[in-house]
């Protein structure tokens, strides 16, 4: 590829936060950067600090959980070059939003995100969504799973399994189980235009949200968690860049539909080694903060 055409290419990443700047410094050099947020605060202040590195980077107001403020979005990194990669990082956190936001966020917006980069998706393209580790835990029959990666993002929040959701913590992870499941049923839609789809669920990586919920309610919880997985610390933005990296690059172009699970080895414990008392409990607090 020449340097030329490397500058061509738009990445666009969808939220500002620590996760999305991670993100822009690992993979956006020489690529014209499309960065999306509900918070004009929030791209103010990334995008200043990302220019002064050297990153050519614009911002734009989104919403994910509105399909037109998407589209906009959609069409605007479509016209700006080549689309090469689009991360999906924007969400809510447990802590701080309604089970009525996190699911609008959380699940519907990030429905809208597959659906509209799909519209605008072209040969070699890579879409990652960034889910959580805690769907994992999601306790769902096959029949919800299937509604909940089949129907139209419009009737998501109307489904049986969602309406009966009563805490944040609970909607958090159906909604990123909902991610994960979403992303498989969409990869043969996207193989047939020649891109890629895939999820990432973190565990517990260090942004600014993180170590604000270490200092919570269930800090305790979380803190005990990487401790007794044998990781002791919380995972670095740098590391999860690095997943996406490979999943949006040339090595990973037989990868699609598929989850990456980048948490320390805390789904592992959780599954072989933890008092099953404390499943529930610890399934719940896992979740990561943008």
């Amino acid at each position: 590829m020449t340097r030329a055409e490397t500058r061509d290419e738009v990445l666009v990443v969808t939220g500002a936060g620590g996760m999305g700047e991670a993100i822009v410094r690992r993979i956006g050099s020489g690529r014209r950067v499309l960065l999306a947020d509900h918070s004009q605060a929030a791209l103010d202040r990334t995008v200043a600090a990302l220019a002064e590195s050297g990153y050519d980077v614009t911002a734009m107001v989104t919403d994910v959980s509105d399909r037109a403020s998407v589209d906009r979005l959609a069409e605007a990194g479509a016209a700006a070059g080549r689309l090469a990669a689009v991360v999906h990082t924007a969400g809510v956190s447990p802590a701080t939003a309604s089970t009525e936001q996190m699911i609008a966020v959380d699940l519907v917006g990030t429905a809208h995100v597959i659906d509209a980069f799909e519209q605008v998706a072209v040969p070699g393209m890579a879409l990652v969504c960034i889910a959580s580790m805690a769907g994992h835990y999601a306790r769902l029959s096959p029949e919800e799973e299937r509604a909940l990666a089949t129907a139209p993002a419009a009737d998501l929040a109307g489904l049986p399994a969602v309406q009966a959701l009563d805490t944040p913590a609970m909607a958090y992870v159906l909604a990123k189980r909902g991610n994960q499941v979403r992303v498989e049923a969409a990869a043969l839609a996207w193989n047939r235009l020649g891109a890629r789809v895939n999820t990432v669920s973190p565990g517990v990586i260090s942004t600014a949200m993180a170590r604000a919920e270490a200092e919570g309610e269930t800090g305790v919880s979380m803190l005990g968690m990487l401790e007794a997985c044998g990781i002791g610390r919380m995972g670095s933005t740098g590391e999860l860049a690095e997943a996406v990296a490979y999943l949006t690059g040339v090595g990973s172009r037989y990868v699609t539909g598929t989850d990456l699970l980048i948490d320390g080895g805390q789904a592992a414990w959780i599954r072989w080694h933890m008092p099953r008392s404390g499943a529930g409990a610890h399934a719940g607090a896992s979740r990561r903060s943008t």
